[in-house]
């Protein structure tokens, strides 16, 4: 009788084993089907952003010719303040055409030309300097929050700045946004810079959100800080030459 209950306790504890094993292995094929699908998704939406891009330069050559006809149409009869407002014009709508920021990386890819588009719309102006980085020992949940947080915690400080600015009916400031994701000594670094036309460190040195929705609002920083942790990275916040700057390091 001791015996049996010996040999089916092995059993049970090899069955046991067996569905640990079964419920890794289904755990992992889940997470791999999660990550496929996000990075196709990814690259759907990354081909229609280069489709309209396409479209809209196709549109702007196709117009051209008929833009310099009439450009020279109105120098030819010396009105020249005419053709100054009229290539005015032509110039605004060639800044709204962007470059898309292809780095080889898709989930990089999306996210800043996603995020960057939605800073111009606001009228921010943008400077990105990317190297082809993979982020290979980051998760792409991580990854994406990372830069994500970044990305919109600069890009929110530059439109209160506006805001503030026009209930002021104040001029002299130009919004901007500095992205630079690059590798230095052994670490893949992502800095962000917005700049600023008061301090935000004096009046707020620990970063606290002033917003009155804490419960959805504030945590970017935090998660920042959390996330670079996670991977034995390091995360500076500071302040220089009239920017913000918010910097995150993640170890190779």
């Amino acid at each position: 009788m001791i015996g049996r209950n010996r040999k089916t306790e092995a059993q049970y504890e090899e069955l046991l084993q067996k569905y640990d094993r079964l419920y890794a292995m289904h755990s992992e094929l889940e997470f791999q089907m999660k990550e496929i699908k996000a990075n196709t998704d990814s690259i759907r939406e990354q081909d229609e952003e280069i489709r309209k891009l396409h479209e809209n330069i196709r549109a702007i050559k196709h117009d051209m010719k008929n833009h310099l006809m009439v450009t020279l149409s109105y120098l030819n009869d010396n009105d020249h303040e005419s053709a100054k407002q009229y290539i005015s014009q032509i110039l605004n709508k060639l800044n709204a055409v962007h470059s898309y920021i292809e780095t080889g990386n898709s989930l990089l890819n999306h996210i800043l030309n996603e995020k960057l588009s939605l800073a111009r719309d606001k009228g921010i102006d943008i400077k990105a300097e990317v190297e082809n980085l993979e982020f290979r020992n980051m998760e792409s949940v991580d990854f994406s929050a990372l830069l994500t947080n970044l990305l919109d915690n600069a890009i929110e400080a530059s439109v209160e700045e506006i805001e503030i600015t026009q209930e002021k009916k104040a001029s002299g400031f130009n919004p901007e946004l500095t992205v630079s994701i690059s590798k230095r000594r052994e670490y893949e670094t992502i800095v962000v810079k917005n700049k600023v036309s008061i301090s935000v460190l004096e009046s707020n040195p620990e970063l606290k959100t002033s917003k009155e929705d804490k419960e959805n609002h504030g945590r970017g920083v935090a998660q920042i800080r959390q996330i670079t942790e996670r991977y034995n990275g390091m995360c500076d916040f500071y302040e220089e030459d009239g920017f913000f700057v918010a910097c995150a390091f993640i170890p190779v």
